[in-house]
């Protein structure tokens, strides 16, 4: 997997989270604290070039899961 494609599933995985717990992408950018248009980037793929871990604690959190859950580049719905 390329890095292109790890940072498109982790844009993917956080989408996923942050629908299964009914979240808009304002809502979810406020509980974060970060900004809507950096969800945005994060959850297109042909946007999302790079991101601090960090960001990625505060989302782990905002979301309510480990940082590792976002990192697991399986299919978060349990397809191959």
């Amino acid at each position: 997997m390329t890095y292109y494609e790890k940072l498109a599933a982790l844009g993917l995985n956080i989408a996923y989270y942050r629908k299964l717990r009914f979240l808009t992408q304002e809502q979810f950018a406020e509980k974060a604290n970060i900004s809507i248009s950096t969800v945005r980037k994060i959850e297109n793929p042909n946007l999302f070039t790079g991101i601090t871990f960090e960001k990625i604690c505060r989302i782990a959190d905002a979301l309510g899961v480990t940082e590792s859950a976002l990192l697991d580049f399986r299919d978060p719905n349990g397809n191959a």
